[in-house]
């Protein structure tokens, strides 16, 4: 039971290739994930923030690109700092 308690608690990633062919993880937040060289490298992060517990995650099909724009304190930015960003990338 306690394992189901955990795996219920624990944040869902979500993992994917993006269009360079590096693997993403990100959870649901935004807040914690990253770019990996290989699958294994990927799953092995999501196990590592999910205290072993593999059934926490989510396969993406097609391109899956790293968002770092949902990060932060509010999780939401505006449309204005939106368009600052994509100025400056």
């Amino acid at each position: 039971m306690r394992q189901e308690q955990t795996a219920l608690q624990a944040p869902l990633f979500s993992v994917g290739q993006d269009s360079h062919g590096n693997w993403v993880v990100q959870d649901q937040s935004g807040t914690r994930g990253g770019l990996f060289v290989d699958r294994l490298d990927a799953l092995r992060y999501v196990r590592s923030e999910n205290a072993n517990c593999m059934n926490v995650y989510v396969a993406v099909g097609g391109i899956f690109e790293l968002d770092m724009t949902r990060a932060g304190t509010s999780g939401q930015k505006s449309s204005s700092e939106l368009h600052s960003a994509r100025k400056v990338a």
